[in-house]
């Protein structure tokens, strides 16, 4: 018995590195070179050239050249992942279109949008695509650096070149080349937190 599953109408370029417990199906191209990692599972996905796949889940969707995916990264339903891009730890990418250089290396969800090349998406950013009835679509621009724990409200547009604080919930447009920041301020009361500890 193989140490792994591979369905005869899956398509396997050269140098291509399949190693243990992993699942690759339907009409799969794996790309020269690629590397799928033990324990993924691909499904009707194309995996481009030198890119590394390591513990991932990757169905109905297109990942370019030389981009790692995971561990634990899961594209669904026509994820399309442009080159030299970083999909990271626990990060789920759904209907969306990822330009080349991209960056979402950690516990992020990229849902319903469109992310401009070379853009950072940082740790714990969320796409909020649901209104509770509808999705909506979010555009950020090129060049872009999305700090971590924004929430980007849709439908959104954020141009190009624009820094998002971290913390910062945006839920309207920002033009090109704009700092945007939403917080509110700290406030330290010193001494206080005793009576909310437990005691003993």
């Amino acid at each position: 018995m193989s140490e792994y599953i591979l369905e005869d109408t899956v398509t396997v370029g050269k140098n291509v590195t399949i190693e243990p417990y992993s699942v690759v199906k339907g009409n799969t191209v794996l790309a020269d070179g690629c590397v799928v990692g033990s324990f993924s599972y691909i499904c009707n996905a194309r995996v481009g050239a030198r890119t590394v796949v390591r513990s991932s889940r990757i169905t109905d969707s297109v990942v370019g050249a030389d981009c790692t995916v995971g561990p634990n990264a899961h594209l669904r339903d026509g994820a399309e992942v442009g080159d030299n891009c970083r999909i990271g730890n626990f990060v789920e990418v759904k209907h969306s279109v990822i330009h080349n250089g991209v960056k979402a290396s950690h516990l992020s969800y990229i849902g319903d949008a469109e992310v401009g090349a070379r853009t950072n998406i940082g740790c714990g950013v969320i796409f909020v695509n649901f209104d509770g009835r509808d999705k909506h679509r979010t555009t950020v621009g090129e060049d872009c650096f999305v700090g971590c724990n924004a929430n980007l409200v849709a439908p959104l547009n954020i141009g190009k070149g624009c820094f998002v604080a971290c913390g910062t919930t945006v839920d309207k447009d920002i033009p090109d080349g704009s700092f945007s920041i939403g917080r509110s301020y700290l406030t330290v009361k010193e001494g206080r937190a005793v009576k909310y500890l437990p005691k003993g």
